[in-house]
């Protein structure tokens, strides 16, 4: 298994909750909507914190590349910090239109985060960190619930 496998994996469990949060507000069904907004919002906090505070780090440390590709994601991370957080207004507020938009938005920067982490971030990941013991610390870090 490639160190950021269980990246990937995680990738896919969060778009499954997503998908399943935006059809339920999309639905007027605020309660279904509200447990799995409330999942996707701790699963991609899991999932960011994840890379910021293991993935990145050991790259970083292995290559020497602080301000490349790992800053540009860090940056994504705090718009779609951002996004969630209009996102819970919206779903206190019982604001479809908001939502919607919002996650419309989210779902876009999130679709094009991932192919840069899967295409390009997450190989030179596994081509710099080799057989390091973060793939395991990822998967302890990423099971999910």
């Amino acid at each position: 298994m490639s160190i950021t496998t269980p990246m990937f994996q995680h990738h896919k469990h969060c778009d499954e909750i997503f998908a399943s949060a935006e059809e339920a507000c999309a639905n007027g069904d605020w309660v279904v909507g509200e447990k799995a907004f409330v999942l996707l919002v701790d699963q991609l906090e899991t999932h960011f914190r994840s890379e910021e505070e293991l993935l990145f780090p050991a790259f970083e440390n292995a290559t020497g590349m602080t301000s490349g590709p790992t800053e540009v994601m860090r940056g994504e991370h705090r718009q779609m910090r951002d996004l969630l957080q209009q996102m819970q207004g919206a779903l206190a507020a019982r604001d479809a239109d908001v939502f919607g938009g919002a996650a419309d938005t989210l779902l876009i920067l999130m679709q094009q985060h991932n192919m840069k982490e899967e295409n390009i971030l997450y190989p030179m990941c596994d081509n710099a960190l080799g057989s390091s013991d973060v793939g395991a610390a990822l998967v302890d870090r990423l099971k999910a619930p």
